[in-house]
């Protein structure tokens, strides 16, 4: 299939999908699961073709000459491991959208989302990676202005400026790296001598800390989740937010290794202060969906000390991660959101005792709490053991203070097991119907099949995932 296909067709299909009128959103919403499973057996296709190491070429297109610019497409086991990810996430969100209202708009601006995404991630012409990077923030904001709660509109235009403001930085170093070597191609810039190499790594590691995001330039990820329905937060934490981890690896650490090797120490304290200071603001938190939201930012702060390790294994758990901490926290996200659906409180005081009123829900916001902890046997435990294994390789034993990050998980957690899921029955929860659509709760457990499939079988996702960087290996590093 030609790769234009599934960048510039969904773009497409969202258009004419827009035109068939809110009657027919049961068959709009058959379109995108249809589309995005197809998505997904494109990129497992992608995956069987790629060569050991390097990229796999998949052409060029639209060429301008006169700027030496064009759509050039590649991919490597990086850029197809996210497009399984993000492929996965979507069947996902479908089916947890499944009674959405407004079914025509919002599965319309999902298939919208596709095109653009698919393009961030195989896309290696720095410009048109900006440019799917800037289109895939159209729906969103969307998606969040109009289906959220009562704050909608004050989180979509924090989240909308402030991601804005952060991809001005990143063309203004895109336009430096073309000023200085007459190339967008980033296949090429690595190897070419650049002028100003410290203020362009500058202006891209700021630039994707906001998209990550990092300490101190997080404050609009809370609103954004808090006010957004349950399925796009979980297109926030899953993908947006990978987005910038992996652009933080993909043009910081490979594009750049001597600037990242000279500021790694930067790396590494924003990393550490972020994982810290978000873990003890959701251990204050009593807001369900913010105590999630900021579980999530600390969880960003364990991936960005594992980049900062700058090393193949650190790498490698820092892939890991990305992909065990989507499948954990989206899970979280769908059920808290389910129960402000059926309770009309975001309080965890409102809510004790679920455990006797809906257990199977209780027990998979158990499962998916305690691989957020890292329980021996979830995707938590082995992405959190990899990058504390990784970190105290490279900066030794002190590091050991990472694990501590998971003693102030377990507080948040088991704190919010004990106000949500156990104790006495709340009258709220008491008075509350918590029957789910089977689609729904489908969702919920295939999340919870990965977590553990993964948990118990990494090797499966390591074989994949070290393939990504197996050209550092031999060094060891960068």
């Amino acid at each position: 299939m030609n790769p234009l296909y599934l960048i510039f067709g969904p773009i497409i299909l969202s258009a004419l999908t827009a035109l068939m009128g809110e009657k027919r959103g049961g068959t709009v919403r058959t379109i995108a699961l249809l589309l995005f499973t197809g998505m997904l057996f494109y990129s497992l296709e992608l995956l069987s073709l790629l060569p050991a190491t390097g990229y796999l070429d998949l052409g060029s297109y639209l060429p301008v000459a006169q700027f030496n610019f064009e759509l050039s497409l590649k991919v490597d086991h990086l850029s197809v491991i996210m497009l399984i990810l993000t492929s996965l996430l979507l069947i996902l969100v479908t089916l947890s959208s499944w009674t959405m209202k407004q079914a025509t708009a919002y599965f319309s601006l999902l298939i919208l989302f596709a095109g653009p995404i698919s393009g961030v991630f195989m896309s290696t012409d720095l410009l048109w990676f900006f440019i799917f990077w800037e289109l895939t923030l159209v729906p969103m904001y969307f998606l969040v202005g109009v289906w959220g709660a009562e704050g909608r509109i004050y989180a979509a235009v924090k989240f909308f400026l402030y991601t804005h403001v952060a991809s001005m930085l990143i063309l203004l170093a895109f336009f430096l790296i073309y000023k200085e070597t007459g190339t967008f191609d980033i296949t090429l810039v690595k190897e070419s001598m650049l002028a100003s190499p410290v203020l362009i790594w500058w202006l891209l590691f700021v630039g994707f800390a906001v998209k990550m995001p990092i300490f101190p330039f997080h404050t609009w990820l809370p609103d954004a989740h808090v006010q957004a329905p349950a399925p796009i937060s979980v297109l926030l934490a899953g993908v947006l937010l990978k987005m910038g981890a992996y652009a933080m690896i993909r043009m910081v650490v490979l594009m750049m290794p001597e600037q990242s090797e000279n500021f790694a120490w930067v790396i590494l304290v924003l990393g550490l202060v972020t994982l810290f200071y978000a873990g003890f603001m959701a251990l204050y938190e009593t807001h369900l969906k913010k105590m999630v939201a900021y579980s999530s930012i600390s969880h960003m702060g364990l991936v960005t000390v594992a980049i900062a390790t700058l090393s193949y294994s650190g790498l490698s758990a820092a892939l890991f991660e990305m992909i065990g901490h989507a499948l954990i926290i989206s899970p979280l996200f769908l059920i808290a959101g389910f129960l402000h659906h059926k309770t009309g409180s975001w309080q965890m005081g409102d809510m004790g005792g679920l455990m006797q009123k809906a257990p199977y829900l209780s027990a998979l916001f158990v499962l998916a709490g305690l691989a957020a902890l890292g329980l021996p046997g979830t995707m938590g435990f082995i992405g959190e053991l990899t990058i504390l294994i990784a970190s105290i390789k490279t900066y030794g034993f002190w590091l050991i203070v990472v694990a501590l990050a998971s003693m102030i998980g377990a507080g948040y957690i088991i704190w919010t097991f004990r106000r949500v899921i156990y104790g006495e029955m709340s009258e709220t929860v008491k008075k509350s119907d918590f029957g789910m659509n089977r689609v729904e709760f489908a969702a919920l457990v295939i999340f919870a099949l990965l977590i553990i499939g993964f948990g118990l079988y990494p090797s499966a996702l390591f074989d994949v995932i070290n393939s990504a960087f197996a050209s550092l290996a031999p060094q060891g590093g960068l």
